[in-house]
Order: C-alpha cells, then structure tokens, then sequence
C-alpha cells in the first residue's frame, strides 16, 4: 500500500537517501526544504516538493497548507533537516556573550524548532492507526558537540519525542528518534572535517568505517515499517559502536 512520507531536509545527505528509499518502494514522497533549487536536483522519482523555513512559524503553516492540498493523511514523518549554523550566513558580533547568544538560538531553531514546529502543525494529520513520526538526534547528545549548543539542541527532541509517544500511543502512532554518529557524504560539517578528524572518529567505532547516509535512511525505514509496531519512545544509536547503547 502506499504511504505518504514527509521528510524535512529530503534535499540532501541522510534526508536524501532516506526519501529515495522510501519512494523506491513505492511511497509517495513529499520533500521540505530551505533551497528549491536543492529539493528540485534531489532526482527522487515522484517526489513532491515545497520549499520553506521550516523554523518560521509561517513557513510551516504554508507546508501544512501544502499537504493537506495534496497529501492528505501522513503516514511518515521524518524529520531530518538541522544543523551546527556552519552553512547560516555569518553575523558579526563583538560582544563574546552576543556571539553565545546567537549560537545557542541558531542551533535550537534549526534543530529543535524546526521538528517542534512541524509536528505540531502536522500531528492531526498522522494516520491512525499506523502513524509513524522518526527524529533525527546525534552522537553528540550523548557526548556533547564542542560548544554544547549542537548537542543540547538535539537532545531536546528526546523528551519532546518520550512525551509525543505518550499521547500519541493509544491512537496507534509511534514515535522514535534515531542518532547518528559520524555520517560521511552529507553537508554536515561543511569544509570543517581534515584528515586527521576523520581518521579519529573512525577509530572511535567497532566497525572500523564511517556510517552512510544509507546506514541510516535503512534504520528510519524499518522503523517506519510493519515489523516496528511495537517499537515506540525509543533511541537508537547508529554510530558502528562509537557510542555504547544507554
């Protein structure tokens, strides 16, 4: 049968690979995003797509907008866009704590926000039964990201996620949230990763390799999948080992 998935950041990277396997197997793919020009090249066969900043309030009404026009019911909701602020335009600030102030506010906006945003916009419109709703956390909630700003702000979507499951769950919906740890082939970390960075979290895993995309789009698709039904408020880690379950 199909279904109907929305996946946020469906441009690029883990967004991307998870919507081509999602359209792959038949479903009906819608794509959000900043860059039209980015949805527009993804190259997912049937894809719909609706570009806007999922962060402004507006922006979201216009998505929900969007698919109630053309969707309808959402069977899937995978959240995927976020980020550190490396690809924001840069601000110049003097002031030490205005820069503090301005890191903290770009990372919850891209990362906690945006996912806060859509869902509620979009929580009348899961399906029930069957309803699934898939975050996209980081190894770094679990072990900081540097600044601290990256990793709270993905962090905060794990009770956001334990509480949605709660109310959720008795109208047969699910809620899960999947962490990744270091994802080669996306646009993550811009021009920041050397040689020598990467050959350290590497090190870091049991595998022995970086995660893909792939690796991840896979995990989202069995959760959103039959054989999950009963997996609901659950983290799970995607990083060859990197991190230990907890």
């Amino acid at each position: 049968m199909t279904r109907n998935v929305v996946i946020s950041g469906g441009g690029t990277g883990i967004g991307l690979a998870t919507a081509r396997m999602f359209a792959a197997g038949g479903d009906q793919v819608l794509l959000l995003g900043r860059r039209e020009e980015v949805l527009r090249k993804a190259a997912v066969p049937g894809a719909l797509v609706c570009a806007a900043d999922l962060g402004d309030v507006d922006g979201v009404r216009r998505v929900a907008r969007f698919v109630a026009d053309e969707m309808g019911a959402v069977d899937v909701l995978v959240h995927s866009a976020g980020g550190t602020g490396l690809l924001e335009p840069a601000v110049e600030r003097d002031d030490p704590l205005d820069r503090v102030a301005d890191q903290w506010a770009v990372n919850f906006r891209l990362n906690t926000l945006t996912a806060v945003l859509l869902t509620e916009a979009l929580r009348h419109r899961l399906a029930e039964p069957g309803g699934r709703v898939l975050f996209l956390s980081s190894i770094a909630a679990y072990r900081g990201s540097g600044t601290g700003a990256y990793a709270a702000s993905k962090a905060a979507l794990h009770p956001y996620a334990h509480d949605l499951a709660r109310q959720l769950g008795p109208h047969g919906i699910t809620v899960n949230v999947v962490a990744p740890g270091y994802i080669e082939d996306t646009e993550f970390f811009g021009d920041a990763m050397d040689e020598p960075r990467r050959a350290q979290l590497v090190a870091e895993t049991s595998t022995g390799r970086p995660g893909t995309p792939g690796d991840v789009a896979a995990t989202l698709h069995w959760l959103a999948s039959p054989a999950a039904a009963h997996v609901t408020s659950q983290i799970i880690q995607v990083n060859g080992g990197a991190e230990r379950g907890r």
